[in-house]
């Protein structure tokens, strides 16, 4: 197998050109030469791509990676595993029998999507632009703790951020992991080569003009940079019109490649969708076929810009043939608030009467002072003060599904977010849970702007997302000091 030292996720859009087609070998298993389900003790060497999930070992896509003799890079300089954070993507090497939970990696890497200065922010909209890519922060978003409070309103114009996440269709980077930089710091881009100008010699990353006219230029085939290539963009000064002047431009070449029969397994969206058949994740070719299991949902749940987990095998095109296509749950759920219970066998607990189960795919971090790393369920009590973020497992069922669950410092605000399954003013429930509203409770709409009671509760109907910050009153009832109209 062949991976490219850096290795962002976002770059793994870039190469959909070279996937653009998806078509894989057409054999006798399954259809569409997916490969039959796993059998145990076959030890496949391959590639992972994902958000890490928690420590101990390195837990990616729900599966632990040992890493004692890995070698792990950081921006492509020496690191340790002390050095990597949850919520940041990263690409390994490693090998993994076949349906086991736990492989051995020979290397780790993390290269950030993007380190600069915040341009513009929308709130309203969770939006940042950094040297010119668009981030779209949301509930899968781990904020690290430099940065108070720990949400979009933790950060300001200027800040100068580290941004690691997952890309989407459209170039966005949908942030997993932002972390607080030093301002005066290199600034780093990664993108494809657009609008290449060699008379200026001067090229887009999306929104971000780059002079590349002092540059060093690094592995270009050729030695020529040209339109629709990856490549990584390096300096410390921007123009009086913003545009970057690079001291280093890196071509990333095609960001992972299996040799026939190595695994993948790689957490991204679908950034090409021809059929549920064949379609490209991050960039990489997926076939489906009859032998493919789907989790989460089925296969008529695929389309553009849908986050999946791919597992499977490379087909002699360098295509994945999937063996499973997980389905990833919606974040719109939010809670925040003490734990009433924890059941460690059954990997779950209780929150405002919620129950709550967490997997090998919830991430997990510490955000208090205790400083607990890894952090697992049996290091929590009840009292404990979370965050959770996820989904209802069912619709309508009321269980959350966490993705991501965080312990902070013992507080007494109690926040809920989810969508609304009764309303009669001046009251509401979301997820079971009593929201009461009174004469001291301001009312918000999708924009933050203030609304009147009345107004805000001709808005809301069933399935309408609301967020509420409070105070516990009961084990189910929020008395809300605010309530607001998510999108």
């Amino acid at each position: 197998m062949k991976i490219h030292k850096s290795l962002p996720v976002l770059l793994m859009l870039l190469a959909i050109a070279a996937c653009g087609g998806g078509s894989g070998s057409n054999d006798d298993n399954g259809g569409g030469g997916v490969v039959p389900p796993p059998s145990n003790g076959i030890v496949r060497t391959g590639m992972v791509v994902g958000p890490i999930a928690s420590f101990g070992s390195v837990v990616v896509n729900g599966v632990h990676y040992e890493t004692n003799a890995a070698t792990i890079t950081v921006d492509g300089q020496p690191a340790t595993q002390d050095d990597l954070r949850v919520g940041q993507v990263v690409s390994m090497v490693a090998e993994l029998e076949d349906g086991a939970a736990s492989g051995t990696a020979s290397s780790v890497s993390f290269d950030d999507n993007v380190e600069g200065p915040i341009e513009s922010i929308d709130a309203a909209s969770g939006v940042l632009v950094v040297l010119g890519q668009t981030v779209r922060i949301g509930t899968s978003t781990s904020f690290d703790d430099s940065i108070l409070p720990r949400s979009i309103e933790g950060l300001a114009v200027g800040d100068f951020v580290e941004v690691s996440g997952l890309v989407k269709a459209d170039g966005s980077i949908d942030a997993t992991r932002i972390e607080m930089k030093a301002v005066g710091g290199e600034f780093e881009v990664h993108g494809v080569v657009a609008a290449l100008d060699t008379a200026n010699l001067r090229f887009n990353l999306n929104a971000l003009v780059v002079d590349y006219s002092g540059a060093q230029l690094d592995d270009f085939p050729g030695a020529a940079i040209a339109d629709g290539q990856p490549v990584e963009a390096k300096g410390t000064t921007l123009d009086a019109n913003g545009a970057l002047i690079a001291t280093r431009v890196e071509y990333k070449g095609s960001l992972v490649t299996g040799a026939e029969d190595d695994f993948a397994e790689i957490e991204g969206f679908i950034t090409r969708f021809a059929s549920a058949q064949d379609f490209d994740v991050s960039g990489l070719c997926i076939i489906t076929g009859a032998a493919t299991t789907f989790e989460g949902g089925t296969a008529a749940d695929l389309g553009l810009d849908i986050k999946v987990e791919v597992e499977g095998i490379f087909d002699g095109a360098g295509c994945l043939s999937a063996r499973k296509v997980d389905i990833r749950l919606g974040t719109a759920v939010r809670v925040t608030a003490l734990i009433d219970t924890i059941d460690v066998a059954n990997d779950s607990l209780v929150l405002l009467g919620i129950p709550v189960d967490v997997d090998s795919l919830t991430r997990m971090e510490d955000q208090s002072d205790a400083d607990v790393e890894p952090l697992t369920l049996s290091d929590l009590a009840v009292g404990d003060y979370l965050e959770i973020r996820g989904g209802e497992r069912l619709a309508g069922s009321g269980r959350v599904q966490a993705a991501l669950l965080e312990r902070e410092d013992l507080d007494t605000d109690t926040e809920l977010q989810g969508f609304v399954s009764a309303v009669a003013a001046p009251t509401l429930t979301i997820l079971g849970v009593t929201i009461q509203t009174d004469g001291s409770t301001e009312f918000r709409d999708v924009n933050d702007a203030p609304l009147s009671a009345a107004e805000f509760f001709s808005r809301v109907t069933t399935g309408t997302i609301v967020k509420a910050d409070g105070t516990e009153s009961s084990p189910t009832t929020i008395l809300a000091r605010e309530v607001e109209l998510e999108n």
